[in-house]
């Protein structure tokens, strides 16, 4: 129970398959309290029903492209749990246009989005999250090898995931004097709804599982317990 009397709330689930829900399916396991968000309505029954299988769980809507939005869903955390001890950002989007072709071809509204929604998203709820983190606690996003190496039909998710990458090191520094621990997991390419955007995804999959040392693909359980690690004490 390594995180028994702790609430956390984790942001991007959007099926049984995300990164996300295996995070709290372990983070729940150990004994935490959770709250989840769902972007808008074509989101909301799927998350509500897997939240249902949480004992103590709630949801609530929040676009994090929207500022209004992150602090009406923080008013409700504090309504529900009046503090949190850990916040999971699993959330990143580039339109499916910006990942084929060359990445010059990039266009300027497609980066904006990009680096909107995967990176700066980040830093609009940890510092909504902050206040509510009395205790210190921990932040986690998940990263991927695109933001250091160029990856085929990745393009400007890399840059975004680069940006991402850059904001945790300055986040961990602004938030670590108040005790909070800010960190990116690195998964490996694992076939999740967000990944069927990257062309090529499942040839990725299958190259990792041959090559890695433990000649499988990374499964979403790992990356789950992985977190819980990050999240607990």
């Amino acid at each position: 129970m390594l995180l028994e009397g702790k609430k956390g709330l984790i942001l991007g689930v959007a099926n049984k398959q995300s990164i996300a829900w295996a995070i709290a399916e372990s983070a729940a396991r150990e004994g935490a309290r959770l709250i989840f968000n769902y972007q808008n309505d074509r989101f909301k029954d799927k998350v509500e029903k897997l939240a249902e299988g949480l004992e103590g769980s709630k949801t609530f809507q929040c676009d994090v492209g929207s500022d209004d939005e992150i602090a009406a869903m923080m008013k409700g955390v504090e309504g529900e749990f009046g503090e949190l001890d850990f916040l999971v950002h699993s959330i990143a989007y580039a339109p499916t246009e910006e990942l084929a072709g060359e990445f010059i071809n990039t266009s300027r509204q497609g980066f904006a989005t990009a680096l909107e929604v995967s990176a700066y998203s980040l830093v609009a709820v940890s510092r909504a999250a902050a206040p509510l983190m009395k205790n210190g606690g921990s932040i986690i996003t998940m990263t991927y090898l695109g933001s250091e190496r160029v990856i085929p039909n990745y393009n400007v998710m890399g840059v975004a995931k680069a940006a991402l990458e850059a904001s945790v090191r300055y986040l961990a520094n602004d938030l670590g004097p108040r005790g909070v621990r800010v960190n990116a997991i690195s998964a490996g390419p694992i076939r999740t709804l967000a990944a069927r955007g990257v062309g090529g995804i499942s040839k990725m999959v299958e190259a990792h599982r041959e090559i890695a040392p433990l000649r499988h693909a990374t499964e979403q359980a790992e990356v789950g317990d992985t977190a819980l690690f990050l999240l607990s004490s």
